[in-house]
């Protein structure tokens, strides 16, 4: 359920309002906007009367909410979620954010080399992974807690966030002083003890979709992110899997603006995994900021052909810097900008 109040409610009806939902059982999230506030309401009992709160001082409006998402609803959180950094990049508002770099730090002479050139060409945020999630246990798994140590020193060195894959609980308290992005990826979406977690943790986090799933499970993954209290949530679209061989994964750009239409929070494109094949990153990237996506997550490597994962999807940094230009020609045609 969603409480919308006046616009001219005080602390104190606001206040009133958030007891009396609690008391009748339910859990009260609260989002305050730029123009009113808005309170979810979870827990919902089907003989609820809605009129019970419309009566009380300060609320605007009572709304049930038919989906199983609540707090991702756009509804929640109408004007949209912007999720702000202190150096001053923000996602999910009016600018594009791109965040690249390897599948995975090898060495420190690759991350520094790789976060000096996505930097340059205008990349915000350092991605790389330190635990590797492989298909085969026989494939390079990461470096663990160096690569983290690398990707925190490069980025600070070239003025770049830092995102990396977290791939269980305990990896949590490693990562935190490391990481301004914790990563979860397709495999993990459903990792519900994972979201628990990270949903008590005042640090952004970027979901991907898993690979079969619909978008709705997409957004109820989320909902257990935000259930927890943890309300910056970006979200990623990477391809999911179908009958098609072509690709390593198809890439649903549909899914972009049809999640804008139904949550608030922000959604990113990943067209590294979305197709497994470097000449279709660029075509795909164009495309999903072309649909509305706030951003990328591109794969960049110094040197693909000797990459120990994913080399095949790799952008050489002269590819990246070349889709740069080409994405700062298609923001303002959509009404946006690169950050």
């Amino acid at each position: 359920m969603i409480v919308a109040m006046q616009e001219q409610a005080s602390e104190e009806q606001i206040r009133q309002v958030m007891e009396r939902l609690i008391a009748l059982g339910f859990e009260v999230h609260r989002s305050t906007g730029a123009v009113q506030t808005v309170l979810g309401a979870v827990g919902a009992r089907p003989e609820f009367d809605v009129r019970d709160i419309e009566v009380l001082a300060g609320v605007g409006e009572v709304h049930r909410i038919s989906s199983p998402y609540k707090l991702v609803a756009r509804s929640f959180r109408p004007e949209g979620t912007v999720v702000k950094f202190a150096n001053g990049v923000s996602i999910g508002g009016n600018e594009i954010v791109i965040m690249a770099g390897p599948c995975s730090v090898e060495s420190k002479d690759q991350i520094f080399s790789v976060a000096e050139s996505v930097s340059r060409a205008g990349a915000k945020v350092l991605r790389g992974g330190a635990f590797k999630p492989r298909s085969s246990p026989y494939s390079f798994q990461g470096m663990g807690e160096d690569a983290l140590k690398l990707m925190r020193q490069a980025g600070d060195k070239f003025g770049l966030l830092v995102i990396s894959e977290v791939m269980e609980i305990s990896q949590i308290p490693l990562m935190l002083p490391y990481v301004d992005i914790f990563q979860v990826g397709a495999r993990n979406m459903q990792n519900f003890n994972l979201l628990r977690e990270l949903g008590k943790e005042r640090k952004p986090v970027l979901l991907k979709r898993g690979i079969a799933a619909t978008i709705e499970e997409l957004l109820l993954s989320a909902e257990y992110l935000m259930a927890g209290g943890n309300y910056e949530i970006i979200l990623c679209e990477r391809g999911i899997r179908t009958f098609e061989t072509y690709t390593r994964n198809t890439m649903d750009i549909s899914a972009i603006p049809i999640v804008k239409k139904l949550s608030h929070l922000p959604m990113l494109a990943d067209p590294s995994h979305g197709t497994g094949r470097r000449d279709k990153v660029s075509p795909m990237g164009r495309a999903a900021i072309a649909a509305g996506a706030d951003g990328l997550l591109v794969e960049v490597h110094n040197s693909p052909d000797q990459a120990q994962s994913d080399g095949a999807q790799s952008l050489y940094p002269e590819q990246f810097e070349k889709l740069m230009g080409e994405l700062r020609l298609i923001a303002p045609a959509v009404g946006r900008k690169l950050a």
